[in-house]
């Protein structure tokens, strides 16, 4: 049995290491003129001042992402997935978590889903249908994503690097001992509350979140779902690696998910 210092010690790495924010002024924010990106700032439910991006399209674009990103740097480092998204036909609502760019706060897993929660609003009051939005969320992202769609409506999800759990993923990094230390981020439980269209990404290649894991995801995803193994991604360049194929499986995604069936 481990000891009670051992593991608290343990417990303290494995919270660090779940959660890496790189706060305002660290990130690439030069882009935002780059991508036409206007500035939101939105209140949680707890009263934690939130920011994010609005990436709008020319006003003809029928979707609208609510992009929920990985656990290292903010949302300057994913102008790739901005630019494709939009290329594929869709707005984007991008937010850094608590903690994360320009974000007060501490990030946590209950907090993130307020973060969630409270962009998932603001489309909501902005007038968008809940059978517009598109829930897409990367690698720690698709934890509040999924967490979020089996609550709301929305028309369909994407999962990038998915995982079952935060057990699962500390037993492929230390085994035996790793599920004893950390718990909690559900996903393979809560994505069977699931019930739109479910597409999700993994690198075949995935160094980060093993690529068993986001099968494992899929086997408890509701139908209609599609697996797509991106040959030769690993965790970080999916957007690269698929290029062009990238944006048609997103756009032929957005075009299955027809009109949804109204708004909630």
């Amino acid at each position: 049995m481990l000891g009670l210092w051992t593991f608290f010690v343990l417990s303290y790495f494995a919270r660090k290491a779940t959660f890496h924010p790189m706060p305002y002024p660290e990130g690439l924010w030069d882009i935002q003129n780059s991508l036409e990106a206007q500035d939101i700032w939105l209140q949680t439910s707890d009263d934690v001042q939130i920011h994010g991006w609005h990436v709008k399209g020319d006003g003809s674009l029928k979707r609208v992402t609510l992009y929920l990103h990985g656990n290292a740097g903010n949302i300057t480092h994913r102008a790739d997935h901005l630019v494709a998204i939009r290329e594929a036909g869709s707005e984007v609502l991008i937010i850094d978590y608590r903690g994360y760019g320009k974000s007060d706060g501490n990030p946590t897993e209950a907090g993130m889903y307020r973060d969630a929660d409270a962009a998932y609003q603001y489309l909501l009051d902005q007038g968008y249908e809940t059978n517009r939005i598109v829930i897409h969320g990367e690698s720690l992202g698709t934890v509040p994503g999924v967490e979020l769609a089996s609550r709301r409506k929305c028309a369909g999800i994407v999962l990038e690097a998915p995982f079952p759990s935060a057990r699962a993923v500390a037993q492929t990094v230390l085994p035996v001992i790793g599920p004893l230390v950390v718990s909690g981020m559900e996903t393979e439980n809560k994505i069977k509350q699931v019930k739109v269209p479910t597409l999700i990404i993994h690198g075949d290649r995935d160094g980060v979140i093993a690529y068993d894991l986001g099968r494992q995801v899929f086997e408890a995803a509701n139908e209609p779902k599609e697996f797509w193994s991106l040959t030769g991604a690993g965790h970080n360049n999916l957007v690269q690696t698929g290029g062009s194929r990238y944006v048609e499986k997103l756009r032929a995604f957005y075009a299955g998910l027809g009109d949804g069936e109204g708004t909630e």
